[in-house]
């Protein structure tokens, strides 16, 4: 069995993607997972533990089913949770429905649901229940609406000790999950 101590960042971006392109850097949920990384350059104690610096890289010109579609799975089985970000620009783009449907479905991954457009815990929330305007995002990316209910999904704002508390938080993390359900910051 796989060590599984990383976290699995999953974003949109357009396609094909180049991450050394000006495209890529203007694309916010790119954008989003690189403010992980530059927090964990920044702070090395910051809990964020990159999946995608575990194996080599790959050109998206690469063949789909003989080496992105694997590499992707090897990353996600080396994985202990996934980090969704998920905002209104997010499209569900193959290499994301891939990502969200194998680590749920295959690999029973806890989600850390992070919405960008949402700064504090009060802003997610209305009468102790996740915002419509929030719930709405989750049509944006289908497999992840239909498949969230297997696995326990945390959902936060996009705020770094909201995030770091999330990512310390062995409720959602694969060998030690909490129940399947939703879950979010009380106010």
């Amino acid at each position: 069995m796989a060590y599984r101590n990383g976290n699995y960042a999953a974003f949109y971006v357009a396609e094909p993607f180049n991450a050394s392109a000006l495209g890529a850097h203007a694309t916010k949920d790119f954008c989003y997972y690189n403010m992980l990384r530059a927090w964990k350059g920044k702070e090395a104690s910051f809990p964020f533990n990159d999946s995608h610096d575990k194996t080599y890289n790959v050109r998206d010109g690469s063949d789909w089913e003989k080496t992105l579609k694997p590499r992707l799975q090897e990353r996600l089985r080396n994985s202990k949770n996934i980090v969704l970000f998920l905002s209104s620009n997010t499209v569900s783009s193959r290499a994301l429905r891939e990502e969200i449907n194998y680590g749920i479905n295959n690999q029973g991954l806890p989600v850390i649901v992070v919405y960008p457009e949402y700064d504090s815990k009060e802003s997610l929330l209305l009468n102790g229940s996740l915002k419509q305007s929030v719930k709405s995002l989750w049509g944006n990316l289908p497999i992840f609406r239909d498949s969230m209910s297997k696995v326990p999904t945390l959902h936060i704002p996009n705020k770094k000790d909201i995030i770091e508390a999330a990512l310390n938080n062995s409720d959602f993390m694969v060998a030690t999950k909490t129940s399947p359900d939703y879950y979010w910051y009380e106010v």
